[in-house]
């Protein structure tokens, strides 16, 4: 009889536990309150969106986008941003969209912090 040994990776998170965003998403459940921790809008979305889905999907916009985002909406993203604060930034060099604020953390994290790299975190800190 012979015996595989099962690779186990070692964590690079080992004494992460729990994240508050789970024991908020909890106490707000248990307490029946509006969950304001993690985006869980208590609204539905614009009626008009699913059928704009749907036509993006029908029209092949179905791909990747490109890793910074895609240019229209960083664009837009742009023409909010000197609209209100009167700022103007490069769309092409100055704007990246990432899907929530975890995977933007952690891109700036990965692209900045390397091996041996000592990083300080003021608290409170974003979970």
């Amino acid at each position: 009889m012979t015996t595989t040994a099962r690779f186990v990776p070692e964590s690079k998170l080992p004494e992460v536990g729990t994240t508050i965003f789970s024991v908020m998403s909890a106490l707000a459940a248990d307490k029946k309150a509006v969950n304001l921790g993690q985006g869980f809008p208590d609204f539905s979305c614009d009626p008009a969106l699913p059928t704009m889905v749907t036509q993006a999907m029908a029209d092949n916009y179905n791909q990747y986008p490109p890793m910074p985002g895609m240019p229209q909406l960083r664009e837009q993203i742009a023409a909010k941003i000197k609209s209100i604060y009167g700022h103007a930034y490069d769309v092409n060099t100055e704007i990246t969209v990432t899907a929530g604020a975890t995977q933007g953390i952690l891109t700036v994290l990965l692209a900045c912090v390397h091996a041996g790299d000592e990083v300080i975190v003021i608290e409170p800190a974003y979970d």
